[in-house]
């Protein structure tokens, strides 16, 4: 795809029934496709500054109950450590993402691709209906 808002909700309504074929319930498939959504905003916004033109590869994988999902763009790359969502005790619209990201799913991994751009891994096990407790440090 490329980095276009408009495509987002039929990106989100695509992995979400992906999610119920894989066994999850509707309240998990939310979650992995708001996962999906806000790493999706965050290459769009953050990565490529709201330039239309912007190349996302997207893998889904799935074997029983597990899927996998990989981002990958070529759009600028960020300090790994950087990547973190902003306090919640700091209420205000907007820098949730990460937040909601790792706490959808029971993996969420950047990395740097060789020659450019940025890669995310997620997982879940969608047959559980909350993924695992995480230490929510703001990170």
């Amino acid at each position: 795809m490329l980095s276009q808002p408009s495509v987002l909700a039929a990106v989100r309504k695509t992995v979400e029934a992906w999610c119920e074929v894989a066994g999850g319930s509707e309240h998990v498939c939310c979650q992995v496709g708001l996962a999906l959504d806000e790493a999706l905003t965050n290459v769009i916004r953050h990565g490529y500054d709201n330039r239309p033109d912007g190349p996302i590869d997207m893998l889904f994988a799935c074997e029983g109950s597990t899927i996998e999902i990989t981002i990958e763009d070529q759009a600028r790359q960020v300090p790994i450590e950087t990547i973190a969502s902003r306090p919640l005790n700091d209420v205000r619209p907007g820098g949730l993402g990460v937040h909601l990201i790792r706490n959808a799913m029971d993996e969420a991994v950047w990395s740097h691709r060789e020659g450019g751009g940025m890669r995310l891994y997620l997982k879940r096990d969608v047959s559980a209906e909350t993924a695992p407790e995480k230490p929510d440090n703001g990170t």
